[in-house]
């Protein structure tokens, strides 16, 4: 991975820790999403169309990725519904980037090394450090975390065919169109228009520019870089969120938090030597 590329990707997790900073700190997290998701895709439709260039070609991918990205949020709020954050982001953020290299490998052909394998290992294992993992876990709660990791995985391996196609503000906006679309409707059915009123404030929409802003520079990196490295990167704003926890919420860490970035940044550097 070149330098320029690394840049881009610790920029997009640096954004995205930050939107989701945004989130945890709301009173209504669903509502919150729903109001992020479509605000950053609605703000950048100037762009998008200023940039246009969608081939045929990318069409089919841009329906498979937003049905994902929709399967991907589902799933998400089906697991915190039933399962402990601490059980469900680890696995899920974690179990990730080795889905997409296993996909890549396995369906895409995509070349790998010994370093870019020990990296994204690397930076799973750092993840489950860092966000730590209840004892005691149901396996239904475990199936329904790696489902959401597989849903991860799956959106990435498309976008990195999707983007040969498009350009990645014109996919990104596509993309994220449909799903905040559905996630407005599915909160305001269950809320009505005033949740959604009271989600959209200040804050939620700093947060949807974050979303966007940290969706397109992982397209971009996608176009450049194996789709495995880029997730695994990316996975560091578990590691960015952490800190940020602890810096504005006062949330307590620990040793092995402290152990899991070291392993993280290892990992990393790990996958871009690879």
């Amino acid at each position: 991975m070149a330098l320029t590329t690394l840049a881009i990707v610790l920029a997009a997790a640096f954004i995205h820790a930050l939107w989701n900073l945004i989130v945890v700190q709301s009173t209504d997290r669903t509502a919150t999403t729903a109001v992020v998701i479509i605000f950053g895709a609605l703000v950048a439709v100037p762009l998008a169309i200023a940039r246009w260039h969608v081939e045929a070609e990318a069409w089919p991918l841009i329906a498979l990725s937003s049905a994902l990205e929709v399967v991907y949020f589902a799933l998400l709020v089906a697991a915190y519904d039933r399962a402990e954050l601490s059980l469900v982001y680890p696995i899920a953020r974690g179990s990730a980037p080795v889905i997409v290299l296993a996909m890549s490998v396995l369906l895409l052909g995509a070349p790998t090394s010994a370093e870019q394998i020990a990296g994204v290992a690397l930076v799973a294992v750092g993840v489950f450090l860092v966000r730590g993992l209840r004892s005691g876990a149901h396996w239904k709660h475990v199936a329904l975390a790696l489902s959401v990791a597989l849903a991860i995985a799956s959106y990435v391996v498309v976008d990195k065919e999707g983007v040969r196609y498009a350009d990645p503000i014109t996919y990104g906006t596509l993309i994220l169109g449909i799903p905040g679309i559905i996630a407005v409707l599915y909160v305001s059915a269950r809320g009505g228009a005033g949740r959604l009123r009271r989600a959209f404030t200040f804050r939620s929409a700093l947060g949807g520019l974050f979303s966007m802003a940290a969706y397109a520079l992982v397209l971009i990196a996608l176009t450049t870089a194996p789709a495995a490295s880029v997730s695994a990167v990316r996975e560091s704003s578990v590691v960015i969120a952490a800190i940020l926890g602890a810096v504005v919420l006062h949330e307590r860490g620990g040793p092995m938090r402290v152990i899991g970035a070291i392993v993280v940044v290892v990992g990393v550097a790990l996958v871009v030597l690879g």
